[in-house]
């Protein structure tokens, strides 16, 4: 009996040992900290472009900004647990001042990134760091019910690519980023002014060290005319680009 429960706990300590090891090579050493550091003081300030539908969805236009995001103290999210509150602030050049616009909320919970933003709280990057690792990022958006007004965002898989790899961002070149693709969808043909079409996408890149250096968001649900008229984009039709021109 005394050799049996020996073999016994020398079988669990294996199962135990491999499965530890398995992890431990599955998550490549990286930490979620390593591409989204989080403590007070911290700032990347960006170049954001705002793609606008005006005269009732008829025409676009872009307007452009310097956006700073400031990492500003730990706080407690609604349940309690530790969150970092972040400052935006905007302004049109470096001549101009920067003007408060916006407060927002990222967490890290050793298996995600979660970042909110105008009450939405999106998964924004996910244990395993692994080229092709996909999660559902929006799955805490209310997308399904009837007065919802962020239907498009859905069933969102987002998905590591280029894992450790250098790029470039603006006039910066990184020597370590990893791609979060996060929807690319299209549905008609947008170069059919006549029919109806909509299209999704969004990319995030982050750099090892420094955080989100790049994000191209993109939403238009075009709707053709019934009665002769021009056709034109619907209400929450939009796209924003931030590019990283500054950081500490």
């Amino acid at each position: 009996m005394k050799k049996y429960s020996l073999f016994i706990g020398l079988v669990c300590l294996t199962i135990i040992f491999s499965a530890c090891k398995k992890e431990s090579t599955s998550y490549n050493g990286l930490k979620l900290s390593d591409y989204s550091p989080l403590e007070t003081g911290k700032y990347i300030t960006y170049q954001l472009d705002s793609l606008v539908f005006l005269n009732f969805g008829t025409r676009d236009t872009t307007i452009s900004y310097q956006a700073k995001y400031v990492v500003d103290s730990l706080i407690t999210d609604n349940i309690g647990r530790p969150a970092y509150r972040i400052f935006r602030f905007l302004r049109k050049t470096d001549a101009n001042p920067w003007v408060p616009s916006g407060t927002f909320m990222a967490l890290n919970t050793e298996r995600n990134l979660e970042f909110i933003e105008n009450n939405m709280r999106f998964i924004k990057l996910a244990l395993p760091f692994e080229d092709g690792y996909t999660w559902k990022g929006n799955s805490y958006i209310d997308t399904y019910s009837l007065n919802s007004e962020v239907k498009y965002l859905d069933d969102w898989d987002y998905i590591y690519d280029a894992l450790g790899q250098p790029f470039t961002a603006g006039s910066f070149n990184f020597d370590d980023g990893i791609t979060v693709n996060q929807r690319d969808e299209v549905i008609g043909n947008p170069a059919d002014p006549e029919a109806y079409s909509e299209v999704n996408y969004g990319q995030e890149k982050y750099a090892r060290g420094i955080g989100l250096v790049y994000r191209r968001f993109f939403h238009s649900e075009y709707q053709p005319s019934t009665s002769g008229g021009a056709g034109y984009f619907a209400d929450g039709s939009y796209g924003i680009t931030l590019t990283v021109i500054d950081h500490n």
